[in-house]
C-alpha cells in the first residue's frame, strides 16, 4: 500500500475547529445518538483498538508515535463507502505525515493543514467512490512523527428495517409463552409481561443491527437475542438490556479466556464492572458491560456488530463490549461459538416486563472465513 495524498482531496472535506463551534469531542448530540452515530474512540482509553508501538491517551486525545512507528487497528471492521458517515479530529506533528485506510484500496495521507491544529475530516457520502469496501479502520504512523487523535465516529447507514411500525409482518411469536407483542398508535412495538419471544422469520449471521428501545419501570430485565437457533426458545448470544448499574458497588465478573488457536479454556478472569445483571450492552453469561448509558423510562440507541467470531456492541454510541467469541464451535451460542445464521429475537423476561421497541434496522456483512 502507498500513499496517496492527491486521494485525501477527493475523499475528505476538512474544516478548522474553532471554540463553540462543536460539541465537546469524543461525545454524541442526542441527535446523532438518534441517527446511530457511534464513536471508535471512548477519549478514555485505548478501548476498541490493537495498538503496536507507543501510544497513550491524555485529554480526551488518543496519541500514536514518537520515536518508533506506532500504528492503530480497529478492532471492529466496518464498511467504508460513500454509503457511510466517518467524521474525526486529526492533528499531526514531525517530517512525515502519518497514513489511514479506510478499504478504499490504499493508505491516504494527512494533509498539511492538519499539522498545526486540530481539524475535522470527513467522508463525503457522494464522492463517487465504488463502495462496499470493508474492513477495520488503520492509523499508520512513521518514526519521528506523531498523530493525535479525537472525536472518531462511524455512522451505519442504508440499514434495512425489520420492523414497519404498523404490524409484525416478519416476526413470529414463539408459542407457549405469556409476553404480549403489540404496535401502538405511535408505531412502536410494545411488549408486555413474560417470558416470550418473538422472533425474524429472516436468519441473519454477521450484521450491524441498531435499534431503539424504552424502558417502562425500573430495573426491568429483557434482551436482543441473535444467531438464534430458529424456532427455539431464546437459544443464541443475548445482548442484555438492564439499566441497573451501582458505580460504588461494582460486581465482579469471571469472564472466560480461550485460546484463539486451539479454543481451549486458558484462564478465568475476574472483570470488575458497575453493571447489575451484566448490564445494558453486556453480553449476557459472556462479558458485562463496562458502564452506564442508558437510563429507565428513556429512549435509548443499541448497536451490536457480529462478524465472525468477533461481537461489539454501543450503548447511545458508547461501545460497551469488545469480545472475540473464542469457544469451540458449537451450533448453540449457549455452548460455544455460534457462526451460523440465526433469528434475531426481543425477550419478554418475566410479569413485570414493559418495554417499547423503534427504528430496528439491520445491514449484513461480509462472512468472514473461518481460521482452522
Amino acid at each position: 500500500m502507498r500513499c496517496r495524498v492527491s486521494l485525501l482531496v477527493c475523499l475528505l472535506l476538512a474544516c478548522c475547529l474553532r471554540a463553540g463551534d462543536e460539541p465537546r469531542p469524543n461525545t454524541l448530540t442526542p441527535k446523532e445518538i438518534t441517527e446511530g452515530w457511534i464513536l471508535l474512540f471512548d477519549g478514555e482509553s485505548k478501548f476498541g483498538w490493537q495498538v503496536e508501538g507507543d501510544a497513550k491517551v491524555e485529554k480526551g486525545e488518543l496519541t500514536l508515535g514518537g520515536a518508533k512507528p506506532a500504528t492503530a487497528t480497529s478492532t471492529s471492521a466496518l464498511p467504508w463507502s460513500r454509503a457511510h458517515g466517518v467524521s474525526m479530529e486529526t492533528r499531526w506533528e514531525g517530517k512525515e505525515s502519518p497514513t489511514f485506510w479506510f478499504a478504499f484500496g490504499g493508505m491516504v495521507g494527512l494533509t498539511d493543514a492538519a499539522k498545526s491544529k486540530f481539524v475535522r475530516q470527513f467522508m463525503s457520502t457522494d464522492n463517487g467512490l465504488p463502495g462496499n469496501e470493508f474492513g477495520p479502520q488503520v492509523y499508520k504512523v512513521p518514526a519521528g512523527s506523531k498523530l493525535f487523535l479525537k472525536d472518531i465516529k462511524y455512522q451505519p447507514r442504508k440499514l434495512k428495517p425489520l420492523f414497519n411500525g404498523k404490524d409484525l409482518a416478519g416476526w413470529k411469536v414463539h408459542p407457549s409463552k405469556k409476553s404480549k407483542f403489540s404496535v401502538t398508535p405511535e408505531g412502536w412495538l410494545h411488549l408486555e409481561d413474560g417470558p416470550g419471544d418473538l422472533q425474524t422469520e429472516a436468519l441473519y449471521d454477521d450484521f450491524i443491527l441498531q435499534l431503539e428501545c424504552k424502558t417502562n419501570g425500573k430495573l426491568l430485565n429483557s434482551g436482543v437475542f441473535f444467531r438464534c437457533r430458529p424456532d427455539e426458545y431464546q437459544q443464541g448470544y443475548e445482548a442484555q438490556i438492564h439499566n441497573g448499574f451501582d458505580a460504588d458497588k461494582p460486581k465482579e465478573y469471571v469472564v472466560e479466556e480461550y485460546d484463539p488457536k486451539t479454543n481451549e479454556l486458558n484462564a478465568k478472569n475476574n472483570v470488575k464492572s458497575p453493571a447489575v445483571d451484566y448490564g445494558t450492552g453486556g453480553i449476557y453469561r459472556r462479558v458485562p458491560a463496562r458502564k452506564q448509558a442508558a437510563k429507565d423510562g428513556e429512549w435509548f440507541t443499541m448497536t451490536v456488530i457480529a462478524h465472525g467470531r468477533h461481537i461489539a456492541t454501543w450503548v447511545n454510541g458508547i461501545q460497551m463490549v469488545d469480545w472475540t467469541d473464542n469457544r469451540p464451535l458449537k451450533d448453540n451460542a449457549r455452548n460455544g461459538c455460534r457462526l451460523e445464521k440465526g433469528a434475531i429475537s426481543l425477550q419478554g423476561h418475566d410479569a413485570t416486563t414493559d418495554l417499547y421497541f423503534r427504528s430496528i434496522r439491520i445491514a449484513e456483512l461480509p462472512k468472514p472465513a473461518e481460521k482452522k
